[in-house]
C-alpha cells in the first residue's frame, strides 16, 4: 500500500502540488470555525456567527464554478493567486473591523468567500499531466481524498491553537497568510504554470451541459447532506450523554475510517468503469450511515462512526474519476469545482436540517437524516443510470490531459471527455 503511493509523491512535482494545494486550501478548510470563535469572542451571538459562516459558504459555492471557468479559459497563476490575495483580504477585513458595522462583516466574509481560489479542482486538473499513467492518477485521486480528511482534521486544531496562543482575529489572519503562501507554490510550479485547458465549446452551461456531469452532482448533494447533517447529529449525541469529549471522538473516528478507506482503496488498481464501481461504493456508505440511528453506547458509537467513514474517502476519489469523464472538452476546472460547491451546498442543507429534526425527534432523528442523505444518492445514481454507464464519446487523451499540447499520447489511458 505504501509503496504505490509513495512511487505518487516521488514523481516530480507531485509533492509540492499535493502540500501547496492542501496549505493553499487551509483557509476555507478552518473559515466556519475561525469565523464562529472570532464572533463570539468580539461578543457577537451563536446566531450571528452561524449567520456569517454560512454567508462564507453560500459565497463560496458562488465562487467555485466561476472562478473554475475563469481558470479554465485564462490558465491557474492568472486566476488562482490573484483569487487567494483577494479572499485573504476579505477575511484580514472581518478580523480588523470586526462586528462595528454588520453590514462590513458580511461584505467581509462574501468577499472572502466568493473569491476563495479553486485549487482543490486544479490540482486534479494537473494530476495527469504530472503522474502519466492512468493507474498513478487514480491513485492520486485517493491520496487527495486521504489528505483531505486529515486537513479537516488539523486545520480547526491549528486554529484553535492560534486563538489559546494569541487570538481570534491572529487566527484568522495566520491562516490566511499560510494560505496565500500556498496557493503562492503552486502556481510558481511548472506544471501549473504550463497548464493549458483544451479548447471547449463555447456554451453559457459550461460543464453543466453534461447530463452525466448533472446527475453525480445530483448524488453528491445528499452525499453532502449526510455528512452535513452528522455534524449536528453528534453534537446532540454528545448531549445526550453529557460530555462535551464524545464529539470529539465520533468526528475523530469518522475521519479515521475515511483516512483507512481511502488508503485501502488507492492501494489497489481496479477494472471496469468507475460509474458502476461508485453505486456500489455509495451503496456501502448509505449502509454504513443507517445503524448510526441506533445510537448506542459511547464506545459503540464510536466504532460505528468509524465505519460509517471507511467508504467515504473512496465514493470522493471514484467521483473525482468519473468527473473526468464526463467533463465536457475544456471545462475540466470548472467540473470539479461544481463538485466541491454541490457537496459543500449539501452539507449546509444537512446542517440545517438535522437541527429541527432533533429538536422535532431526538438524536436518532437527526442520524437517519445521514442515513436518508445516503440512500437518496444511490437512488440517483440508479435512476440516471443510462447518463452515467458512459461518456458521449471515449477516446485517447494526450499524457497532459488537458494541458500538455505537445504531450505524447499514453497508450491506455482514457478519460473519456466528450469533444
Amino acid at each position: 500500500m505504501a509503496a504505490g503511493y509513495l512511487d505518487i509523491l516521488r514523481a516530480r512535482h507531485a509533492a509540492r502540488l499535493l502540500t501547496g494545494t492542501l496549505v493553499g486550501r487551509l483557509p476555507n478548510g478552518t473559515a466556519h470555525i475561525a469565523i464562529v470563535l472570532f464572533t463570539r469572542a468580539e461578543g457577537g451571538s451563536y446566531t450571528l456567527a452561524g449567520a456569517l459562516a454560512a454567508a462564507y459558504g453560500l459565497a463560496t459555492a458562488v465562487g467555485q464554478p466561476l472562478l473554475g471557468r475563469a481558470v479554465d479559459l485564462y490558465g491557474q497563476p492568472r486566476v488562482q493567486f490573484p483569487a487567494a490575495v483577494l479572499s485573504a483580504l476579505g477575511m484580514a477585513l472581518f478580523a480588523v473591523a470586526g462586528l462595528g458595522s454588520l453590514p462590513l462583516a458580511y461584505a467581509a466574509v462574501v468577499l472572502a468567500g466568493v473569491a476563495t481560489p479553486p485549487l482543490e479542482g486544479g490540482l486534479r486538473a494537473l494530476w495527469p499531466s504530472v503522474l502519466k499513467r492512468e493507474d498513478r492518477v487514480h491513485r492520486a485521486y485517493a491520496l487527495d481524498a486521504v489528505a483531505q480528511e486529515i486537513m479537516f482534521t488539523v486545520g480547526p486544531l491549528l486554529v484553535t491553537l492560534l486563538v489559546s496562543l494569541w487570538s481570534p482575529a491572529a487566527a484568522l489572519l495566520v491562516i490566511n497568510a499560510i494560505g496565500v503562501l500556498g496557493a503562492l507554490s503552486v502556481v510558481l510550479s511548472e506544471p501549473s504554470r504550463t497548464w493549458r485547458s483544451a479548447p471547449r465549446e463555447a456554451h453559457w452551461l459550461g460543464a453543466l451541459r453534461s447530463p452525466g456531469l448533472l446527475a453525480l452532482l445530483g448524488a453528491f448533494f445528499f452525499v453532502g447532506l449526510a455528512l452535513g447533517s452528522i455534524t449536528v447529529a453528534g453534537v446532540a449525541y454528545a448531549d445526550d450523554h453529557g460530555r462535551e469529549s464524545v464529539y470529539g471522538w465520533l468526528m475523530a473516528a469518522l475521519g479515521l475510517g475515511a483516512l483507512i478507506g481511502g488508503l485501502g482503496y488507492g492501494a489497489r488498481q481496479w477494472s471496469g468503469e468507475p460509474e458502476k464501481r461508485l453505486r456500489v461504493i455509495v451503496a456501502l456508505l448509505a449502509l454504513g450511515y443507517l445503524p448510526l440511528t441506533l445510537t448506542p453506547s459511547v464506545p459503540a458509537m464510536t466504532a460505528l462512526a468509524a465505519l460509517a467513514g471507511v467508504f467515504l474517502a473512496p465514493a470522493i476519489a471514484c467521483s473525482f474519476i468519473v468527473v473526468d469523464r464526463h467533463a465536457p472538452r475544456g471545462t475540466v476546472t470548472e467540473a470539479f469545482s461544481w463538485l466541491v460547491t454541490t457537496f459543500g451546498v449539501g452539507a449546509a442543507v444537512g446542517t440545517a436540517a438535522a437541527g429541527p429534526a432533533v429538536e422535532l425527534g431526538s438524536t436518532a432523528w437527526s442520524f437517519a437524516v445521514a442515513g436518508a442523505g445516503g440512500v437518496a444518492a444511490l437512488a440517483v445514481l440508479l435512476a440516471t443510470g443510462r447518463v452515467l454507464t458512459a461518456p458521449a464519446r471515449t477516446a485517447q487523451v494526450v499524457a497532459g490531459s488537458e494541458n500538455d499540447r505537445n504531450g505524447a499520447v499514453e497508450p491506455g489511458f482514457s478519460t473519456g471527455r466528450k469533444a
